[in-house]
């Protein structure tokens, strides 16, 4: 009996997922809390306009007349933000352009919406403190 090529492709491929931890394990969980589809849904939508939101302060902040110590502090915080909120950020411009956002993506999205969400919320401790 012939093994068709494509089905050893396509074994291969989820015995490797399975081993990178790419699969979800516990179906219709989602996100690092195992949240429902819906509410992850809603979480990655606050942390994306979070993050938008803060991008936008610290614009409009660079354009003032702020103390160069906090703004290297903003800075250096926006950065980190922006690192942290990369999958999300690339997930919803594909998203935006009609494209295939693949599994891979939305596994990536789930593992990192945490660090993004934190990484937005200390941008926004910093522009209030300012």
């Amino acid at each position: 009996m012939l093994i068709d090529r494509r089905w050893i492709g396509v074994a291969t491929f989820v015995i490797a997922a399975l081993l990178q931890g790419c699969m979800p394990f516990s179906l219709g969980k989602y996100g690092p809390d195992g949240q429902s589809r819906e509410e992850f849904e809603k979480r990655v939508e606050a942390a994306f306009r979070l993050q938008n939101k803060m991008t936008s302060e610290v614009m409009v902040l660079q354009e003032g007349d702020v103390d160069a110590k906090d703004q290297e502090a903003i800075l250096q915080a926006e950065q980190l933000m922006e690192k942290n909120c990369n999958d999300l950020n690339e997930y919803v411009s594909r998203d935006i352009d009609g494209l295939s956002k693949g599994l891979l993506l939305q596994r990536r999205v789930e593992k990192s919406v945490r660090d993004c969400e934190t990484a937005a919320h200390g941008v926004e401790v910093l522009l209030k403190a300012r």
